[in-house]
């Protein structure tokens, strides 16, 4: 009898060190994979995997930059839930994932919103690849982008830009103004225009459909990240407004294009004979057929904008791809169905291949040789290979003729008591990444517009 307390006692300090070894013994045997060699990554948990060390912080591409950093990890593996995710941090990584191996990865990963969001992927950005997407993709790059289409198009930037001017002019000096709003409107009547060839009569209504679907894509919600539970996707609610999102988006796109054929046919029946084609006339012009500029700014004006590219990338990790198949990166496997993150914003900050890579030096690319267009893979805002973001040219000019036009004919100023260091330069993260606050400036004109 005087022996059992002690067997208890030892029963008690076995089980105790089983509690705590079993989570140890679960983690390594979930890293073996079966002779599969993964990436290196941060530890991770039973169920969450690795989300604990996202927690806290919605800028994610800053948080695995930061992980990739501390692991001295170019290529990195994350359990976000039950979703695998390979993410490069190097030009590198990113050159046998986005040129060695681009075909390997030129698929999109379906998550239970994007499919709801663009119809099981019928859409260019998301479509799985194979022949339909390299349809789209041919139509897109001949017929819709090109550069002569854009060049075409170069009367509506000029007359958005003189409206941006304008409407900057007639604010009264000493009033701030919302640069990010105007842009915004700038840049929405300027892509509308290109499509149906007049401004949308909807245009806040699409503004705000854009605007929601943004919020939606960001691929970190409950029912992306644990697919398989219905309990998760019930309770994050993200299909329901997924679907009403795609509802609302189909029935502006809808009315764009019967504003579209009921302004053609008004113009046709007075006589009246537009030059060029727009867009939407394309695809319709495409599909009726069965099948699927010159610089106006200085050198420092492109400096600016692709500095402002190289700190600040639109889509900071990209759009995610997806393992088509089993595949080596750096000398690790990729397994089938893993999703891969690119991070651009690590990559354009890499202080290997950029001097003093956190400060904003437009003068850098006087002399460097690196462009944006998918071969220096040090800099990558647009992507690269078979997946590259299409419209690059339309931002491009887009983006020279705007800025150029703010900067002859304004000087721009801080609000009173703002200092350039202490300018909120906080993000808001989605799909793209963007201001969380608008930026207010006081405007000085210099050159008053005609």
């Amino acid at each position: 009898n005087t022996r059992l307390p002690a067997m208890e006692q030892r029963a008690y300090y076995l089980c105790l060190f089983l509690a705590l070894l079993l989570p140890l013994l679960l983690l390594k045997l979930n890293s073996k994979h079966h002779g599969v060699r993964l990436p290196p990554g941060p530890w991770r948990l039973p169920v969450i995997g690795s989300l604990h060390h996202l927690a806290g912080n919605p800028l994610v591409h800053r948080v695995m930059a930061d992980l990739a950093r501390r692991l001295d990890a170019p290529l990195m593996y994350l359990k976000l839930g039950e979703v695998p995710v390979v993410v490069a941090t190097s030009p590198e990584a990113a050159r046998e994932i986005m040129r060695t191996h681009d075909v390997v990865f030129a698929t999109r990963p379906w998550s239970p919103t994007m499919k709801i969001m663009n119809s099981e992927g019928e859409g260019l950005v998301f479509a799985r690849y194979g022949t339909p997407w390299r349809q789209l993709r041919k139509i897109c790059i001949l017929e819709l982008l090109s550069a002569r289409r854009v060049q075409s198009f170069r009367h509506i930037r000029e007359d958005e830009a003189g409206r941006l001017v304008a409407a900057v002019a007639a604010v009264p000096p000493g009033e701030p103004v919302n640069v990010s709003e105007r842009i915004a409107v700038l840049i929405t009547d300027s892509a509308v225009r290109a499509m149906i060839g007049d401004r949308f009569k909807r245009r806040e209504e699409f503004l705000q459909t854009l605007e929601e679907g943004v919020k939606l894509a960001t691929g970190f919600n409950l029912g992306d990240l644990f697919p398989s539970s219905w309990l998760a996707n019930f309770i994050s609610g993200t299909a329901r407004l997924a679907e009403e999102n795609h509802r609302k988006s189909y029935e502006v796109m809808e009315y764009a294009i019967k504003q579209h054929e009921e302004q053609r046919a008004a113009a046709s029946a007075n006589g009246d004979v537009e030059e060029g084609e727009d867009l939407v006339g394309a695809l319709l012009r495409i599909r009726k057929e069965g099948g699927l500029d010159v610089p106006l700014t200085m050198g420092m004006v492109k400096g600016v904008i692709l500095e402002t590219m190289r700190l600040h990338p639109a889509a900071p990790l990209l759009l995610p791809r997806e393992a088509r198949e089993p595949c080596k990166i750096l000398g690790y496997d990729v397994p089938k169905g893993t999703t891969v993150l690119v991070n651009a914003w690590a990559i354009g900050r890499d202080p290997k291949h950029w001097e003093d890579p956190e400060e904003f030096k437009p003068e850098r690319f006087e002399s460097h040789t690196v462009d944006f267009k998918g071969t220096d893979f040090e800099y990558i805002p647009f992507g690269a290979g078979r997946r590259m973001c299409p419209g690059m040219t339309f931002a491009q000019a887009s983006m020279e003729i705007v800025l150029a036009a703010l900067l002859y004919h304004f000087d721009w100023e801080l609000p009173s008591g703002v200092k350039p260091d202490g300018l909120d330069m906080t993000e808001k993260m989605g799909v793209t990444v963007r201001r969380k606050n608008d930026l207010n400036l006081h405007h000085i004109v210099r050159v008053p517009p005609i």
